[in-house]
């Protein structure tokens, strides 16, 4: 993204004298022509550039393509679950072998699939695998782990989003750092290389979680470098693309889609706020004075807890929350106006984040929240993926190692607990 061209169209003056009038003209346009040469080079990127071995450039010609997203491949995106703080997101950024071995084992992917998923979100901190020395190359040892990990997930018979899910400061870089943005680019392609064996109808790649690039126009380009980057080594996988920021609903509707077809496009959704993280410190100012937020919402619900409220500006937040009149009507409102998009563009939608924040929410309401987001969803033909397993917003709870499935969560997804 460092490099800019600007080719515009040189003015051309008649009447040159001393006759030299034709070889200026001629020296304009070949100008012109090279400038329009280097741009066009310059938008391929630069791994597709240094391509191999004309063996290797033959071989991925003669591999079919897929053109459009299988009905086969978006069957198996219909009911997901977040597999959050295994590789990703890990408390004190342990992903020693211990950890790694110990958090999610073949037992939670056994009752994740006995509960009726058919894919996982598998999100991925990229540190651990990132060479800084060299980006196209992943560090060997970490790369078992994944392995083993994604061998345990596809024993089970389920399909794996592969998603990217970087601290903020690596995202925070891609705003203004091109270097960073190359680095993550041929990091992307020596992933994408290493998992190309992996049987395309049950593996995606998702490009970046939620990519906190403030400008849609600098993320577009960088999403488009990712994908070609993915493109020029797993010709037949599906990519997860989506918008830049929080890749919310808003930032959906600002994305244009790619002219790659085998693309499904993702958002993600926890509107109201106000319910979905109630008591959550990390996600804003108003939310951590939050507790048994009611929903649905309305003026009178709310009046009921405005008393336990001290902050003024949290107070006016859970008044406006309650005037809003969050629902079932408002939530399937909501989820037609991403269908519309999906549809309008001749692409597919999918919402791989929505959940509540349990730990201040009535169980009664949480489950409500989820049964009508879910059943939104559902109606509009998205498929979706809740977060998530056993963090914070889970459909288990957990001890000693052993996970039992939240009845009354499952229920609202439209799932059973088998007994």
């Amino acid at each position: 993204m460092g490099k800019k061209f600007i080719v515009g169209s040189p003015a051309i003056t008649y009447g040159l004298a001393d006759g030299c009038e034709e070889a200026s003209l001629r020296k304009q346009i070949l100008s012109l022509l090279l400038a329009a040469l280097t741009l066009v080079l310059w938008q391929i990127p630069a791994e597709a550039q240094s391509a191999t071995s004309g063996t290797q450039v033959a071989q991925q010609n003669r591999a079919p393509q897929v053109l459009e997203v299988s009905p086969s491949r978006l069957a198996r995106l219909r009911r997901g679950i977040n597999l959050s703080h295994w590789f990703s997101q890990s408390i004190g950024n342990d992903y020693s072998k211990a950890h790694l071995e110990s958090h999610t084992t073949a037992e939670d992917i056994a009752l994740i699939k006995s509960l009726g998923f058919d894919h996982v979100r598998f999100t991925v901190e990229p540190a651990p695998l990132f060479n800084w020395a060299d980006p196209a190359t992943l560090k060997t040892e970490y790369l078992r782990y994944l392995d083993s990990a994604l061998d345990m997930i596809f024993a089970q018979g389920l399909a794996v989003i592969v998603d990217i899910h970087p601290s903020d400061e690596f995202k925070v870089k891609l705003n203004t750092d091109d270097r960073h943005v190359e680095n993550f680019v041929r990091f992307w392609r020596a992933l994408a290389q290493h998992l190309s064996t992996r049987d395309p109808e049950l593996t995606f790649f998702e490009v970046l979680n939620e990519p906190m690039v403030e400008d849609g126009y600098r993320w577009f380009g960088i999403q488009a470098k990712v994908i070609a980057a993915i493109r020029s080594v797993a010709p037949n996988h599906t990519i997860i693309a989506s918008g830049h920021r929080w890749s919310g609903i808003y930032e959906l509707l600002a994305l244009e889609p790619y002219s790659d077809r085998n693309i499904v496009y993702n958002f993600h959704f926890y509107e109201p706020f106000a319910f979905t993280h109630q008591g959550a410190s990390w996600a804003g100012p108003n939310l951590q004075f939050y507790k048994n937020v009611p929903y649905p919402s309305s003026p009178e619900a709310v009046m009921k807890m405005l008393d336990t409220v001290v902050d003024d500006p949290a107070r006016f937040n859970l008044l406006r929350y309650g005037e809003e009149r969050w629902n079932a009507t408002r939530l399937d409102a909501a989820m037609g106006v991403a269908a519309a998009w999906a549809e309008k563009h001749h692409v597919h939608v999918t919402c791989n984040e929505f959940g509540a924040f349990r730990r201040f929410a009535t169980p009664a309401d949480r489950a409500a929240w989820i049964s009508d987001i879910r059943t939104a969803l559902e109606k509009h033909g998205i498929g979706w993926t809740m977060w998530d397993y056993a963090g914070g917003f889970a459909v288990v709870n957990k001890e000693n190692g052993h996970a039992t499935a939240d009845a009354e969560v499952v229920k609202a997804l439209g799932l059973a607990v088998k007994k």
